[in-house]
């Protein structure tokens, strides 16, 4: 059974497929992954898979309990040399280790050997496992309930007795072995496949209780070569799909920087996928005042069982807030096709192209200093920090206005006069969710005036369990635009219409660099941090009103998304611009999580150019609030307009620069569609930048100009001017330039390959 259900997996590892979603190219760049000083608790570490985990922790610093029974693989018998055999190895090659010999069901015995051993217990492994298989009808009480104390229990009774001791530390990682015979099932594995989908649960719910005090457990569904399979699965298949391509998962999941927690992962042969529970829209099968009947959920079932834009529930609340809709449906007898069509429209007539493209009537904000100082009082400034003076007292020289004020003027755009005058566009706006914000500013806000806003809808998207609405509002001073927000405002039920998944003109988030943070700030919210912030004009009641809040589903009222966004910004100007409010540029956020007045907000920070990657954690329970998100500063140096003339600078470098702009000028067009970057060099002389040369291929139709980029750039290329000459003139092969230290690359180094192509197909270089 293993052979044939693994031979195509073998076939697929032997002559690569081009759509295997695996990358084969240059190693890692990321900083080493170290366990120094944690303390691993491997179960069934004698061979195999938990013999990988163990060599592979102690390899990178880890201390390491290594248990086994030391039994057959049907449960029978007992010895030490399997678990004395790995902890010979891991000494041998000067790491920490020892051996426990007991059964996975004195879970207690085994933790006390780490803290007696290490003097504590910071990461356990659940990886024991015995088989007993028979086909369904065979299988006995013994067959049944050993498998179960072993795989089920064993892993309770170990991950129990390290439980508080990683709540007290406030850290703990916690790995579930489950399989695919528990995911999908396999013929004669009932017992086996029941408590391995056992485990899946019991990791779920740990994830659950164990995240505010930074516990996270996985699961993985591992496809090796073990004792459990050896005597099933040829060498072939034993070779290809050895223990060692699975450890590198549990160790990075396991180790401090991974945030992920509750999932579930396939993993084999140097492959690995995560798994997600996916639900059909379904069918209400019952109209008020009468029975529910087989016959009614006959006539529905192909639309029961129909899996267009389905939902992905990933939490128990997303999970049943379905039935609160479908019994209010029920009792106004609005029931359609959709269930979670908040409207008296059914879902098929429903036709987004009415009103994208449709603009809202035009929205004027006047204000005095007042609502600046209100604004900034209201997302964290202080009179306690000399530096937020110039924020929130008038009278100060240097009085201006927080960048972020700018999304006042233009939240107004969603209430009276907004989208509700949109004839047709029936929102129901208590399921209302404010996914995602982005703010450009091309001129500091004045601390007073009159601003116009004026809004269009850019796109809705059809998300299966709910629409996106992309709002664009720009925001003037007389003639003059201040700036541009885009709202992405999800309606929660109010999806499954038909429409695109996607769309071009959405700002799109970007995932932080994968390391250490550079910088980390903190501040705590006040208990009345919602009622300050929403003086500034956002008067939903779930951030006031308890009532109102409980009806949402949140135990008591919740900060507004908006405020953490205003957190954030003031921590990135605090830590890399030094509050000077006319280099912030842009920023774009993804709201993740609810935050409650009185928590404290951590804002990580990654410096990439003038880019700053961000992402915001509740520290007091370890939950992310806002992902995806960075802010755009300009360069402290002066940014000459790309209409400008190019300032000779003496290099010979120059030259070039300007030949490749005019060579590619007839195509530029051409090649923004293909290429969709900017690249930015720096070009060096006598170990000083001498020059910066931009090729701007992202915006308009394409341009090549003397200076830094007008925008982020994509991929930043550092070298010598005389270096640059050599690799232009094909002296230097840009490879060896690279390795060899004398060509330097930031941001996205796959970019390289299109640059390659416009400079010798284009360019003609």
């Amino acid at each position: 059974r293993m052979r044939a259900a693994l031979a195509p997996c073998l076939a697929a590892a032997a002559v690569p497929s081009p759509h295997l979603p695996i990358a084969l190219g240059p190693r890692s760049m990321s900083a080493a992954l170290r366990f120094d000083g944690r303390v691993v608790l491997v179960t069934g570490a004698g061979g195999g898979l938990g013999r990988a985990y163990a060599l592979a922790f102690a390899e990178r610093g880890a201390s390491v309990v290594v248990n086994d029974l030391g039994g057959d693989s049907k449960g029978h018998g007992k010895s030490s040399s399997a678990a004395d055999q790995v902890v010979e190895e891991i000494r041998a090659k000067g790491g920490k280790a020892v051996a426990n010999y007991d059964s996975v069901e004195a879970g207690e015995k085994l933790v006390r050997a780490a803290l007696e051993t290490f003097g504590r217990i910071d990461i356990v492994i659940n990886n024991a496992g015995i088989l007993r298989d028979r086909s369904f009808a065979r299988i006995s009480d013994e067959d049944w309930d050993i498998i179960h104390r072993v795989h089920l229990k064993g892993s309770f009774l170990v991950t129990r007795a390290a439980w508080n001791h990683m709540k007290n530390q406030k850290f703990g990682r916690i790995i579930m072995t489950s399989s695919a015979a528990g995911i999908y099932g396999n013929f004669g594995q009932a017992n086996y496949s029941a408590a391995k989908l056992g485990l899946l649960g019991l990791s779920n719910t740990l994830s659950v209780e164990g995240r505010k005090y930074n516990i996270h457990s996985n699961t993985i569904a591992p496809t090796a070569g073990s004792r459990l399979t050896q005597t099933i699965m040829p060498q072939d298949l034993v070779d290809a799909f050895k223990p060692e391509y699975v450890a590198p998962l549990v160790l990075w999941l396991c180790h401090e920087r991974c945030q992920e927690n509750g999932s579930l992962f396939e993993v084999g042969a140097g492959w690995i996928g995560k798994l997600r529970w996916e639900r059909s829209l379904g069918s209400i099968v019952r109209e008020k005042n009468h029975p529910m009947t087989p016959e009614a959920v006959q006539d529905k079932w192909e639309k029961i069982c129909d899996f267009d834009n389905a939902s992905k529930p990933r939490t128990i609340q997303e999970s049943v807030s379905i039935l609160n809709d479908v019994l209010s449906q029920i009792e106004s007898e609005e029931v359609s096709t959709n269930p979670t069509s908040y409207t008296r429209s059914t879902s098929s007539g429903f036709d987004p192209s009415k009103y994208v493209g449709q603009k809202l009537p035009t929205v004027v904000y006047n204000y005095t200093h007042l609502q600046p100082i209100l604004y900034a009082l209201g997302v964290g400034m202080s009179t306690k920090d000399p530096d937020h003076l110039k924020f929130v007292f008038e009278g100060s020289e240097a009085f201006c206005c927080l960048p972020t004020f700018g999304v006042i003027p233009a939240q107004a755009s969603l209430w009276d006069g907004g989208l509700s005058s949109i004839p047709g566009l029936n929102i129901d706006f208590t399921k209302l969710l404010h996914g995602e914000q982005y703010l450009e500013l091309y001129k500091p806000l004045p601390t007073s005036g009159q601003l116009t806003s004026e809004s269009t809808i850019a796109d809705i998207l059809d998300k299966g369990s709910g629409a996106l609405i992309l709002l664009d509002v720009h925001t003037y001073c007389g003639k003059d635009l201040l700036c541009y927000n885009q709202f992405s405002l999800f309606i929660v039920g109010a999806g499954g219409f038909g429409g695109k998944r996607t769309s071009e003109k959405a700002k799109v988030t970007v995932n932080p660099p994968n390391r250490t943070p550079d910088a980390v700030l903190s501040d705590v919210t006040t208990v009345d941090q919602a009622a300050l912030y929403r003086l500034s004009g956002d008067w939903n009641p779930l951030h006031i009103d308890p009532g109102f809040a409980a009806f949402g589903g949140f135990q008591k009222p919740i900060l507004h998304g908006l405020c953490s966004f205003g957190f954030a910004v003031r921590h990135v100007l605090k830590h890399f611009a030094n509050n000077d409010v006319t280099r912030f540029k842009a920023i774009k956020v993804r709201f993740v999580k609810p935050v409650f007045p009185g928590q404290t907000l951590q804002t990580e920070m990654w410096k990439e150019g003038n880019r700053i990657h961000l992402q915001t954690k509740v520290k007091e329970t370890g939950e992310v609030a806002i992902a995806g998100s960075y802010v755009d500063l300009t360069s402290t140096l002066d940014k000459p307009s790309a209409k400008e003339p190019i300032k000779a600078s003496g290099l010979h470098s120059d030259l070039v620069f300007e030949e490749i702009g005019r060579r590619i000028k007839e195509v530029g067009n051409q090649l923004v569609k293909k290429v969709n970057a900017i690249f930015q060099w720096d070009i060096t002389k006598d170990g000083e930048t001498a020059a910066q040369w931009t090729i701007d291929l992202k915006n308009g139709s394409g341009e090549v100009y003397q200076g830094p980029a007008q925008g982020s750039a994509d991929t930043t290329f550092t070298l010598s001017d005389q270096d640059f000459m050599e690799v232009v003139l094909g002296k230097i092969n840009p490879q060896k330039a690279f390795f060899s230290g004398k060509l330097k690359v930031k941001g996205n180094i796959m970019l390289s390959q299109k640059l390659e192509m416009i400079l010798k197909d284009y360019a003609k270089l």
